[in-house]
C-alpha cells in the first residue's frame, strides 16, 4: 500500500522486513550519517538495476516494516517484483541486503591490521613496519623542511608494532629485548591462550618519543616463536585463526595493527594472512599486505610465492585479502640498469600499486644502532618523508 506523505512527495511503503535486517538497517544508516528512506531508496534503485541473479533471502518471521520512498519508485518496484516472480517482501528483502554490500561501515571504527610481508629476507620489512607504525602514531607539525608533511598527519593514531618475527630484529632496534622462552608472550597466547595468565595488553610496552604522544606501544618478539609453526601443526581448533584469537582483545585499544612478519612460508604465516582478511563491513583496502620488495629479480621471484601462499588461503577460506601497495625499499639509482629498470617494473604492475620508493641512504641504518625510531631520530629526513607517504596512502584508502 502506498499514501501521501505531508512531508514531500514520496509515498508510504508497508511491507516486512526481517529483524536483522532492520537492526543492520539501522545501525548501517547511523553510522554513515544517512536517513534510513534514503538507503531504502537507493537499495531498491541498485536492486532494480542488477542485472545478476540475487540469491534468496531468509524472509520467515519478518516484522512489519514501514519507510518513505521517492514517488513513483513504489509502483515500479513492485512491478519489477512481479516481472522477478519474486515477492515483495523478498525482493525488498533483497533490495536491503545489496545496499549493505555496496555501503559498508566506515573502516575508522573499525581496527585496521596492516601485515608488512615478503618471503624474502633482507627486503627491509622490519624497517617498513616500524616506520609506517611510527608516522600514523605521529602528531602534531615539526619546524624541519617536511612540516607540512607532518601536519597533514597530525590526527596521530593508537598503533600497536607487533614483533611476529622470531629474529627480533624489531625489538632490538628499538631498544627491547625479546621475550625469553618459558614466558609468557604472544605465542603464549595463540598456542595456550587457557594456560596464559597476563593480558596481553600488559605485555607491550610504550615506545617514547614526543611525537608519538604515547600512542605507539610494541609487543615484543617471543623467543619461543621459532617452535611457532611446529606449535601449530598439533594446534587442535583452527590454526589459520590463533593470531587473531590472540590479538582481538588488543584492537579496541588500537586504531591500527601492524605486524612485521617473518620471511615465512609456514602455518605462521598463514595466520598472519587470515589476520589480514577483509572482514564483513570493513572497505575494501582497509586492511591487508603492504610488501617491501628490492629494485631487483630474486624480490620479484619472492613476491610471486608470497602471492601464490595468499591466493592459496583465500581460495581455502573463501575470503578476500587485500594487497595494499608495494615499497620499494633500500633504492639506490646508481646500482645502474638493474635497479632502474626493476622499479620500471614495479610500477608498471599498476596493481597493487607502489606506494613509495624509499632510498638507500644512512640515516636509516643510524637510527638502527642508537636504537631510536627514525622519525625521531631523522624526522625530516628523506627515509622519514617516505614513511610518511606510506602512512599518507594506507589512510586514505
Amino acid at each position: 500500500m502506498s499514501s501521501p506523505n505531508p512531508a514531500g512527495e514520496r509515498e508510504k511503503l508497508n511491507s516486512k522486513l526481517p529483524a536483522h535486517l532492520q537492526q543492520s538497517l539501522k545501525v548501517r544508516a547511523a553510522q554513515l550519517q544517512t536517513d534510513m528512506q534514503d538507503a531504502v531508496a537507493a537499495g531498491i534503485r541498485s536492486w532494480r538495476n542488477c542485472t545478476d541473479q540475487l540469491p534468496l533471502v531468509d524472509t520467515a518471521g519478518a516484522d512489519s516494516f514501514g519507510t518513505y520512498l521517492p514517488e513513483g519508485l513504489y509502483d515500479a518496484f513492485k512491478e519489477d517484483c512481479r516481472d522477478r516472480g519474486v515477492s515483495y517482501i523478498q525482493g525488498l528483502a533483497q533490495s536491503v541486503v545489496l545496499w549493505l554490500a555496496e555501503h559498508p561501515a566506515d573502516s575508522r571504527s573499525a581496527t585496521r591490521r596492516i601485515v608488512v610481508c615478503n618471503q624474502k629476507g633482507g627486503v627491509g620489512k622490519t624497517a617498513v613496519s616500524a616506520g609506517l607504525a611510527q608516522a600514523l602514531a605521529e602528531g602534531g607539525p615539526s619546524d624541519g623542511a617536511l612540516g607540512t608533511a607532518v601536519a597533514a598527519a597530525a590526527d596521530g593514531q593508537r598503533v600497536l608494532l607487533v614483533d611476529y618475527d622470531a629474529q627480533g630484529h624489531l625489538s632490538h632496534q628499538l631498544g627491547l629485548k625479546a621475550v625469553p622462552a618459558g614466558e609468557e608472550s604472544l605465542i603464549t597466547h595463540m598456542l595456550h591462550r587457557d594456560q596464559a595468565t597476563v593480558p596481553l595488553l600488559d605485555l607491550t610496552v610504550a615506545i617514547g618519543g614526543d611525537r608519538f604522544g604515547g600512542r605507539l606501544r610494541i609487543l615484543p618478539a617471543a623467543f619461543d616463536a621459532f617452535l611457532l609453526d611446529s606449535g601449530l601443526t598439533v594446534f587442535r581448533g583452527p590454526r589459520h585463526a590463533t593470531l587473531e584469537r590472540a590479538l582481538a582483545p588488543l584492537e579496541e585499544h588500537f586504531d591500527v595493527i601492524v605486524i612485521d612478519s617473518p620471511p615465512s612460508l609456514g602455518l605462521s604465516m598463514d595466520a598472519a594472512l587470515y589476520y589480514a582478511r577483509q572482514r564483513d563491513d570493513e572497505k575494501p583496502g582497509s586492511s591487508g599486505l603492504v610488501i617491501p620488495v628490492e629494485a631487483e629479480d630474486t624480490s620479484a621471484q619472492a613476491y610471486g610465492m608470497l602471492i601464490q601462499q595468499m591466493e592459496s588461503l583465500a581460495r581455502d577460506y573463501d575470503v578476500a585479502i587485500d594487497q595494499i601497495g608495494l615499497v620499494v625499499n633500500k633504492f639506490d639509482s646508481r646500482r645502474g640498469y638493474i635497479a632502474t629498470s626493476s622499479l620500471e617494473k614495479w610500477k608498471a604492475l599498476g596493481t597493487p600499486p607502489v606506494l613509495a620508493v624509499v632510498p638507500d641512504l644512512k640515516e636509516q641504518r643510524e637510527a638502527v644502532r642508537k636504537q631510536w625510531p627514525l622519525l625521531e631520530y631523522a624526522p625530516d629526513s628523506e627515509q622519514a618523508h617516505q614513511m610518511r607517504k606510506i602512512a599518507r596512502a594506507v589512510r586514505t584508502v
